[in-house]
Parts: C-alpha cells; sequence; structure tokens
C-alpha cells in the first residue's frame, strides 16, 4: 500500500500550505487545469463527477496550470472566481503550478513517475491531463485531455466499490 502522496506539500487557491493527506482513503482524479482552453467546458463534466461521486468518496482536485499556451493567466483569485461563475466549480482547487520542466511540482513528478503516458512518455501533453489514485494511494489510470470526464464514470466506480 502506497501512501507517498500524502505526504506531498500543495497549496490551496486561497494559499494555504497543507498536503493531500486529509484526502486519504479516497478516490482522487488530479487534474491539470486552464480557463482559457478548448478543453475548459470540462469544468462541466469534472464538477457533474464530483457531484455524482462525493457521497461514494470521489474527490477531484483541480491544478491550475499555465503551461500550454498561457490559457491560465490570471492569479489564483481570478481561477477561483472564473470557475465558480462559469462552471459551479465546488471541487478543491490549487495554486497555479508548473506539470513539466524544471519548476514541476513534485505531486505531478510524482504521478508521471507512477504512470507514464502514451508511448511511455512521461510529460503532461495539454491542460487537463488526468490521473486517478485509488483509495490506497496507488495512481491506477491516467487519461490524456480529450479523455472526457463522464468516460471516466466506469473506472471511478471500480475504484470505489474497491475497500482500502
Amino acid at each position: 500500500m502506497s501512501s507517498a502522496i500524502y505526504d506531498i506539500s500543495v497549496k490551496t487557491i486561497d494559499g494555504k500550505e497543507t498536503t493531500l493527506a486529509e484526502y486519504r482513503g479516497q478516490v482522487l482524479l488530479i487534474v491539470n487545469v486552464a480557463s482559457k482552453c478548448g478543453f475548459t467546458p470540462q469544468y462541466q463534466g469534472l464538477e457533474s463527477l464530483y457531484q455524482k461521486y462525493k457521497t461514494d468518496g470521489l474527490v477531484i482536485l483541480g491544478f491550475p496550470c499555465n503551461q500550454f499556451g498561457g490559457q491560465e493567466p490570471g492569479t489564483e483569485s481570478e481561477i477561483q472566481s472564473f470557475c465558480s461563475l462559469s462552471y459551479g466549480v465546488t471541487f478543491p482547487m490549487f495554486a497555479k503550478v508548473d506539470v513539466n520542466g524544471e519548476n514541476e511540482h513534485p505531486l505531478y513528478k510524482y504521478l508521471k513517475a507512477q504512470k507514464s503516458g502514451l508511448f511511455g512518455f512521461d510529460a503532461i501533453k495539454w491542460n487537463f491531463s488526468k490521473f486517478l489514485v485509488d483509495r490506497p494511494g496507488e495512481v491506477v489510470e491516467r487519461y490524456a485531455p480529450t479523455s472526457t470526464p463522464a468516460s471516466l464514470s466506469g473506472d471511478i466506480e471500480k475504484y470505489l466499490s474497491r475497500e482500502s
């Protein structure tokens, strides 16, 4: 049983330093998000998933990233306002991070080391790449930005039904 993911330091969108420990025992869907991307409407699908499965133990964690075409230029408060007003987002959001390169956030370094992308490449290709983490803290799936939130329901249900 892996629990290393729960020790990783993160900063909430309102600036609070924390770790992912508060999500121990839940199924996590971790997504690098952006407000001005062709995939931005996925916020609606992510929020729908969250509303449907949160009482069963799903938590969606949004990590804004400005590394792809400058599609997340705003401040954390602007991002929070946009997500709330445009898509009614209620799932936890975090401070902007880099998901690739020399300033890559330790969470993304960990996620990519656990689950390679297409053809074994580690780099995140674009906004709305998704990682599914099971209740014991194992990174069990990685999804491309083109994978719609609705298409993940089967996997989410499978991992929600498993005990930790």
